[in-house]
């Protein structure tokens, strides 16, 4: 059921269209749309002072009363163009107001950046009948073109999401659609305003660029070898379904020797070896939830927090080993029964022949490359989880200053504590002695940079250990 809206966002970027939008929804009565009114540059529109009695000045002191403003009046629908370089200070705000009515304008991205580099070359942003256009060409830059476009998709799928989680609903509409009278009118509908039996695009502004894009650009072929080494269609993204996890704070340990060291644990890995080494330069505090830790860290100016990255084949063997000897028998049952991991009992697997064991270590790298992958009901256990995504749960509450490597733990602590203001204690890290012969073989190997992708590509994991 669409909900009684009382005013408006349209959420676009330069060159889409919205000038032409804005224009249509101001031919109609009882419906205003004030402009770009939270552009950093200006208010509204150019050479524009105020807007609805509201200073530039004091639009930059507080922008909230402005939108009040703006999405308050009786009897009317109003609204506004807002672009993803706007005032982030309103964006909450109006994300959270369900009776703001979310439109959401697109246009073919490299049309859009094109236009935009012409209207800068002109000056001329916007042309009616009577005005003759500039012929003009852009010359096509890569990283630029790159920086617009990953900046406006990256805002153009946060709205979406919130939208989402929100429950709200948007119209999506395109530049192709800003003359199409059956989609205005669809438009004006959904905004409430089913009085309007029809509604015609404004006819006060013409197409400024109709040429073909080659006799817009004048390295056409520079900018479609460039554009070939894009990848619209997603075709080298790695999917990801496994869930998102949680910082995780709980686990955190803090130790206040010289400015401070935050040790973030990743199961899976040498947690005891390195809470040892910690604990050597003095007393260790943890239980922390994430109120007392932000204290903590108040308390202790310069403090160096870290992670400690582990091998994904390594890891993926402690968690077999785990699996073996010390995971709850439910867990073990569910693996032999459901997904045929043959698991013996806790008992009978010291007495694995080392062939036996390489098979079974296989089949179980094999299931987690489908847990993983989200296709099985087991959960992800935190043991054998991908290590960015605890890394990325542990960026919800704060990223690590630094990324350990297990095969150089002592040099890299050792550069840790310099940071920290502090003497780095002996580490008596486990060896490789550890680690069987049976991890050299290339098909384990392989299975678990199966497996592990993401961790692989993410952190220059080599493939052999």
């Amino acid at each position: 059921m669409t909900p009684d809206f009382r005013s408006f966002v349209i959420f676009a970027e330069m060159r889409t269209g919205s000038n032409l939008l804005e224009a249509t929804l101001n031919a109609i009565k009882r419906v205003t749309c004030f402009g770009e009114a939270f552009n950093p540059y200006m208010m509204g529109w150019p050479n524009t002072d105020a807007l609805l009695g509201v200073t530039q000045e004091e639009r930059e002191a507080d922008p909230l009363p402005l939108l009040e403003k703006l999405t308050g009046k009786e009897n009317h629908l109003p609204g506004f163009r807002y672009f993803h370089d706007h005032d982030p200070r309103v964006l909450e705000a109006i994300m959270a107001n369900r009776s703001c009515a979310k439109i959401i304008l697109t246009r073919n991205p490299l049309e859009s950046y094109v236009s935009t580099r012409l209207a800068w070359e002109t000056n001329q942003w916007k042309l009616n009948e009577s005005e003759v256009p500039i012929q003009t060409q852009i010359t096509y830059d890569s990283a630029e073109f790159r920086e617009n476009l990953f900046a406006t998709q990256e805002f153009q799928q946060r709205v979406v999401h919130q939208l989402q989680v929100s429950g709200q609903s948007y119209f999506a509409i395109t530049y192709q659609d800003l003359r199409d009278a059956d989609v205005l009118t669809g438009l004006l509908h959904w905004l409430g305003r089913t009085d309007l039996e029809r509604v015609e695009p404004a006819t006060d502004q013409v197409p400024q660029n109709p040429q073909d894009m080659a006799q817009k650009v004048r390295n056409f072929d520079e900018m479609q070898a460039d554009l070939h080494q894009l990848d619209p269609f997603l075709l080298h993204h790695l999917p990801n379904f496994e869930p998102r996890r949680g910082p995780a704070v709980p686990g955190f340990s803090a130790s206040g020797a010289g400015r401070g060291l935050i040790h973030m644990p990743l199961r899976g890995g040498p947690v005891a070896a390195v809470q040892d080494w910690l604990q050597q330069l003095g007393a260790v505090q943890g239980d922390f939830t994430q109120s007392s830790l932000r204290q903590w860290k108040r308390a202790h100016p310069g403090h160096r927090s870290f992670t400690v990255l582990r091998h994904p084949l390594h890891r993926a063997w402690d968690a077999f080993r785990h699996l073996l000897t010390g995971a709850p028998e439910e867990q073990r049952r569910l693996l032999r029964q459901v997904h045929r991991l043959d698991l013996p009992p806790v008992a009978q697997a010291a007495g694995l022949t080392p062939d036996q064991t390489a098979d079974l270590f296989r089949d179980f790298l094999q299931f987690l490359r489908r847990n993983l992958n989200g296709q099985t009901t087991l959960p992800t256990h935190p043991n054998w989880a991908t290590q960015s995504a605890v890394v990325a749960g542990f960026a919800r509450f704060s990223s690590p200053d630094l990324l350990v490597r297990e095969d150089q733990l002592a040099e890299d602590l050792d550069f840790l504590c310099r940071a920290a203001g502090v003497e780095s204690p002996q580490l008596q890290a486990p060896g490789q002695a550890q680690w069987p012969d049976l991890l050299s073989d290339k098909k384990l190997q392989q299975a678990a940079q199966a497996a592990y992708q993401r961790d692989y590509i993410a952190f220059g994991f080599d493939r052999a250990p």
